[in-house]
C-alpha cells in the first residue's frame, strides 16, 4: 500500500462518511479529519455571537480570523473554535438547522478549505467532507463517494437520535436531509458532486465494515 496516500471521502449528510472515515483512518493509522466539524464550529461561534447568518462578508470575517486546532484528550479529539471548545454543541439542533448555509457561503469555504489543504499536504491522512475529492485534496490517492437514498439515510439519523433520547421525528429529520441535500448539491460554491475518478459505493445494502474493506481492496489494486 503506498506510504502518505491522502484518501479523500465524500458524500450526503448522514452517508456514513465520518464513522467509514474513522475506522478506515484507525485501519491504516493514519490521521483524520472531519472536515464537517470545521464548518459546524464555525456555525457554533456564529451563533454565540448572534451574528446574521445571511451576512456573508460577516462569516467570512469571522472565518478568516477564528483559530481552529483540534486537541487530543482522554475523551476523544475536541474541537477548539476561537479558543473555546465547542465540541459538545457540533449537533445541536440549531447547528444542523444552519450549517449548510454558513457552509455555502465562499468566504467562508475559502478560509477553511486553505486550512485543510494545509494538512492534507503532510499525507497519511484520511479527509472527509462534501468537497474533498474535487477541491480541498484533487490529488488524493484515492477518492471515495458514498451515498444513499435520502430515505434511509434520514431512517439512519432517526435511529441515532433515538439512541440518544433524541425527540425529532423520522418525517423532521427526512425534511432536514431534502432540505440539506438542496442547498450542498444547488450552492453556487463547490456543490456537493462525485469526483470524476471517484469510487462510488453506494451503502444501503452494505455495513461498515464492507464499505471499510472495499475502499482497502481499492487501494491494494492500484
Amino acid at each position: 500500500m503506498e506510504n502518505g496516500s491522502t484518501i479523500a471521502i465524500d458524500g450526503p449528510v448522514a452517508s456514513g462518511k465520518t464513522t467509514v472515515g474513522r475506522k478506515l483512518a484507525h485501519r491504516l493509522e493514519y490521521r483524520f479529519l472531519d472536515t464537517g466539524g470545521m464548518y459546524r464550529a464555525v456555525t457554533v461561534v456564529a451563533l454565540n455571537k448572534k451574528l446574521d447568518l445571511g451576512d456573508q462578508d460577516a462569516l467570512s470575517r469571522l472565518t478568516e480570523e477564528m483559530p481552529i486546532e483540534i486537541v487530543a484528550s482522554p475523551d476523544g479529539d475536541r474541537l477548539i473554535a476561537n479558543n473555546i471548545d465547542v465540541t459538545d454543541r457540533l449537533r445541536d439542533r440549531d447547528v444542523d438547522q444552519n450549517v449548510s448555509q454558513v457552509a455555502a457561503v465562499r468566504g467562508v469555504r475559502t478560509a477553511l478549505v486553505r486550512q485543510q489543504k494545509n494538512i492534507g499536504a503532510r499525507g497519511s491522512i484520511v479527509m472527509v467532507g462534501r468537497d474533498i475529492g474535487t477541491v480541498v485534496l484533487p490529488d488524493a490517492s484515492i477518492k471515495v463517494y458514498l451515498d444513499a437514498s435520502v430515505e434511509v439515510r434520514a431512517n439512519r439519523r432517526h435511529l441515532e437520535l433515538q439512541s440518544a433520547h433524541g425527540t425529532l421525528s423520522y418525517q423532521e429529520i427526512l425534511q432536514d436531509l431534502v432540505n440539506r441535500d438542496k442547498i450542498d448539491s444547488e450552492r453556487d460554491v463547490t456543490p456537493l458532486t462525485p469526483a470524476d475518478d471517484a469510487l462510488i459505493l453506494n451503502t444501503k445494502e452494505l455495513t461498515i465494515e464492507q464499505v471499510v474493506d472495499s475502499i482497502l481492496n481499492e487501494m491494494e489494486s492500484r
